[in-house]
């Protein structure tokens, strides 16, 4: 002879020993069921093995069940509840499910069972939203991302444009030396950072700032003198040199 009580008594200490805080025993008048027998309700989510346990899943089950007096060998009585974001023809067409598989493990004590193929549903029906809304979420980031455009800097550029930037200066400081500058021996010349120091260009650096007051403003660059001196007076150097000679060609020709 059976002895259905024994069974049952086994089947929630595995249970409890199991499932843990998902586990709990409730009132019949919460359960749902037509009965005056204890009543439990195991808390589910669907199976995500990716998830992470500190945030709340968006759906969750609450299944219920209470032993019947010949259980395992008649199924027991089942109920299923929405604790989170459950339809109610979801929940109908689940709790069909379960009452099939309980028909057919008859013999055996098939809470878990029951318990692991409700995970299994709730995975594949609410598993393909996540999927389909994760989806719309990274295509959506797809769309934000700003692809950057134009040249990229490397070494070789910064360089080519430091060499153009520095010949430029030394040629716009030539420009602001008076023409004695230019006609003096090389001797007696002042090299550009001499006559910036002295304070010749005081005047003309001022007139020349006034005539530019109408165009628009441009970017001001701190540079340190200790990087460019030395190319910089070689430059003005040449630059001063070829505009000498130049002029001592022109006063022969007039002669």
């Amino acid at each position: 002879m059976t002895d259905y009580m024994q069974e049952q008594d086994m089947e929630i200490e595995a249970l409890e020993a199991i499932l843990m805080q998902d586990f709990k025993e409730i009132h019949s008048s919460e359960s749902g069921l037509n009965t005056s027998n204890r009543c439990f309700q195991i808390t589910i989510i669907p199976q995500d093995d990716e998830a992470d346990e500190s945030t709340n899943p968006p759906v969750q089950l609450g299944l219920i069940f209470s032993h019947t007096e010949k259980y395992p060998d008649e199924p027991p009585l089942l109920n299923v509840k929405s604790l989170r974001g459950i339809s109610a023809d979801d929940l109908k067409i689940l709790k069909a499910k379960l009452e099939q598989e309980a028909s057919e493990n008859l013999g055996m004590a098939m809470i878990y069972t029951l318990v692991t193929s409700a995970k299994e549903w709730m995975s594949e029906r609410f598993g393909q939203d996540a999927s389909a809304d994760n989806a719309e979420e990274q295509e959506a980031e797809k769309d934000d991302v700003i692809i950057p455009h134009g040249e990229p800097v490397t070494v070789e550029t910064f360089l080519a444009w430091r060499e153009r930037f520095e010949a430029e200066l030394a040629l716009e400081r030539a420009k602001l030396m008076p023409e004695a500058a230019l006609t003096a021996p090389k001797e007696k010349r002042l090299t550009g950072r001499q006559w910036f120091e002295s304070g010749r260009a005081a005047a003309k650096g001022a007139a020349r700032v006034d005539e530019g007051s109408d165009e628009e403003d441009e970017e001001e660059f701190e540079l340190d003198d200790d990087d460019f001196e030395d190319d910089e007076e070689d430059m003005l150097e040449h630059y001063l040199a070829e505009k000498s000679d130049s002029s001592s060609h022109t006063s022969k020709r007039a002669a």
